[in-house]
């Protein structure tokens, strides 16, 4: 099993009951929020918030609160079983070709859940990479997997979450086919780019490459690639295109998911 490259929070017991609602006097907007305060809001707008409070108790309580550095990885291809809440960061799911060549096939962002296939399904010869630096909540793949089993509930919903990685299969398919160009773009330099060694993110391909994988012609995908560094999320070269702000580029998308992981 691939051990994770990973900075662990200190270890605090984490509150299973239901996040309370924010409270305007109390909470500054203007305030970074704490680790614990990132770490409820996403627990409460999550697929856990869903599960009967004896199952998301037991659940939480084998967790480990994991800060990951932007190209971390979490699971390479068919590791041990892992799952994770998404605290803060942007995540990737991607296959692997033979020659190095990377295909994402799923973005994932704060409160969603990463990895409930393999968990059902067991392990799958994909990846889970950080294209952030990211907090990740690592919940316990065995626990899980018997709550599963054993609670109707539990089992309901992550047969629900099942049936969503599916429909996102689906629109995946239609944002190849239906998508806008800007769309196309902006979702193949996602695909492309891979952390260079100076932490820089870096999709390796000419303007006419890209025009080539997204169906258009050169001087349409230069007009979109101009317009997206004029919006400061990318920087263009004569060989690469270095990407600023992953999760601007990510918000450019037609979808905000991608396949089944």
């Amino acid at each position: 099993m691939t051990p994770i490259t990973l900075v662990r929070t200190p270890r605090k017991p984490i509150d299973a009951a239901e996040p309370e609602g924010r409270d305007g006097a109390a909470e500054n907007a203007d305030s970074p929020a704490t680790t614990g305060e990132r770490r409820q809001r996403a627990i409460r707008d999550s697929l856990l918030a869903e599960f009967p409070a004896s199952a998301r108790a037991e659940l939480l309580a084998a967790a480990l609160p994991v800060e990951f550095p932007a190209g971390g990885m979490l699971y390479r291809d068919a590791d041990e079983p892992r799952c994770a809440l998404v605290i803060s960061g942007l995540v990737r799911a991607f296959l692997s070709a033979p020659d190095g060549r990377t295909v994402t096939i799923r973005y994932v962002r704060s409160s969603e859940l990463i990895g409930i296939p393999i968990i059902v399904g067991g392990p799958i010869p994909a990846s889970i990479q950080m294209v952030t630096n990211a907090e990740l909540l690592v919940l316990n793949a065995r626990t899980l997997r018997l709550l599963g089993r054993n609670d109707p509930a539990v089992g309901w919903l992550l047969a629900q979450e099942l049936a969503r990685r599916l429909t996102e299969t689906y629109e995946a398919v239609a944002d190849n086919a239906f998508g806008s160009l800007r769309e196309r773009v902006a979702r193949h330099l996602l695909d492309l780019a891979a952390m260079r060694e100076d932490a820089r993110l870096v999709a390796d391909v000419t303007q006419q490459e890209l025009a080539e994988a997204v169906g258009s012609t050169r001087p349409a995908v230069a007009r979109v690639l101009g317009d997206l560094r004029q919006a400061g999320l990318i920087v263009t070269a004569t060989r690469d295109i270095e990407v600023l702000d992953p999760e601007g580029l990510h918000a450019e998308t037609r979808s905000r998911h991608l396949s089944p992981m």
